[in-house]
């Protein structure tokens, strides 16, 4: 009986394919859900039925902190992903993460994937490449501030939805007339400190923190509490005492009041493409992110947000492999102008912007090049190539907190900004002295 059985598991396992040859699996965890996770989950079917030697198990692990938070737990007790998409503000702790992560650029070597560093927008690899040019992590879901317009709020306000709102001096008397014209929610944002003091800072060419926002080394400390941050702030806490800026939240809890047609403005991410374009119930306009005019080198550049997919340490040579494999199909052209066009991210590579043009997809959708016109049309500065500040995440969490004093009257701009300063340096002179 027992050889019997024995005998009869080894023809099984020789008629069986697959367990003649296993597909070697790779773990990738991500921060979507709604249609950007159905969108990263057919991303992921369609590369495991492209080949037949890996598996990629996709695995949504909360938000964008969560899912940093659950990679280093991970890591911790040894049971970290191959892979694990990280929010562009976690960038600087990753990078100090020795030994826990392997630089994409040696993955993609050792993979032999079809890998070109030269091929990635300047504005969106210099992100998340060492001082040597070499790409840590791959770019893959980069987003940069835009101004959301609904068309149909504006004419019921009775202001001409045509209106020039390229400038905040602009914005500021649209406001006014929407508030005047029975508009209850004129202005919302999402992701506050992104859009209306880091990216605010880039385009106005003016310092977030010092060392090239911190580029040029740990040893720096903020600068987000200077004359241009404080007087835009000002004008937005004056908004929202007026009742013309309505807060909802730290994140992106005002999409949901924008999609729903509850509000006429909207600062968002070029991403919320993805979502507005499926459930807005009215006619929308993709603008420019507004400037104020005279201050700075304005306009200048935004910078990106979004995450990119790092490759954690400790595991075997094949799963690295694999994760090459992988990394490399989701910057192909064809695949990177698909999620251009269905997300509103940018395409992280000059190819598939040219492809997403030529098939005529901007001209068939007005806006959809603003987010790309608005990343590339000047060269960045040391003020806007981005940020690399370490413990940003929490860094961020504090300029939140003061952010709301201002929005609720309880604290001036200058109150707010210069008590952030002191609380966030203190994160970064811990950081530094834990990084020398």
């Amino acid at each position: 009986m027992k050889k019997s059985l024995l005998g009869a598991l080894a023809v099984s396992t020789m008629l069986s394919p697959v367990a003649a040859m296993a597909q070697t699996e790779v773990q990738f965890w991500h921060a979507f859900t709604g249609r950007l996770g159905e969108l990263v989950a057919a991303q992921v079917a369609d590369f495991n039925a492209s080949q037949s030697d890996y598996t990629v198990v996709q695995s949504h692990k909360g938000n964008y902190s969560e899912t940093l938070n659950a990679g280093i737990a991970a890591f911790r007790a040894g049971e970290q992903p191959h892979i694990l998409m990280v929010f562009e503000v976690g960038t600087a702790t990753m990078m100090a993460a020795a030994g826990a992560v392997r630089p994409v650029h040696e993955v993609m070597a050792a993979s032999g994937a079809d890998f070109d560093q030269d091929a990635y927008i300047g504005a969106v690899k210099g992100y998340y490449t060492s001082t040597e040019g070499d790409m840590l992590s791959l770019p893959f879901n980069a987003s940069t501030p835009v101004l959301w317009v609904n068309r149909d709020a504006m004419s019921a306000a009775g202001v001409d939805p045509d209106t020039d709102l390229s400038t905040w001096q602009n914005v500021d008397a649209t406001l006014t007339a929407l508030k005047a014209g029975g508009e209850e929610c004129p202005l919302v944002t999402a992701w506050q400190s992104w859009i209306h003091l880091e990216n605010f800072s880039a385009y106005h060419d003016v310092p977030f923190a010092s060392k090239d926002n911190g580029f040029a080394g740990v040893d720096t400390e903020l600068m987000l509490n200077g004359e241009a941050q404080i007087a835009h702030l000002s004008a937005m806490g004056q908004w929202a005492q007026d009742g013309k800026f309505i807060y909802t939240g730290r994140r992106n809890e005002g999409g949901a009041n924008f999609r729903a047609g509850e509000c006429a403005l909207f600062t968002e991410s070029s991403a919320g493409y993805a979502g507005i374009s499926s459930e807005a119930e009215f006619d929308f306009d993709v603008r420019p992110l507004p400037y104020w005019e005279g201050v700075g080198n304005s306009p200048q550049n935004t910078i990106i947000g979004g995450a990119s997919l790092w490759v954690m340490e400790g595991h075997e040579d094949d799963a690295y492999k694999g994760a090459g494999q992988f990394l490399s199909f989701l910057s192909s052209s064809d695949v990177q102008a698909k999620w251009h066009q269905d997300t509103g991210y940018l395409p992280i590579t000059a190819e598939a912007s040219v492809a997403t043009k030529a098939a005529g997809f901007y001209e068939a959708n007005p806006g959809t090049e603003v987010a790309v016109i608005q990343m590339t049309a000047n060269a960045p500065t040391a003020n806007s190539n981005g940020l690399r500040l370490g413990s940003f995440d929490q860094i961020r969490g504090i300029i939140d907190e003061e952010l709301e004093g201002i929005w609720s009257g309880d604290k001036t701009a200058q109150e707010a900004m210069d008590s952030a300063k002191e609380r966030g340096d203190a994160l970064l002179r811990r950081f530094e002295a834990a990084n020398r």
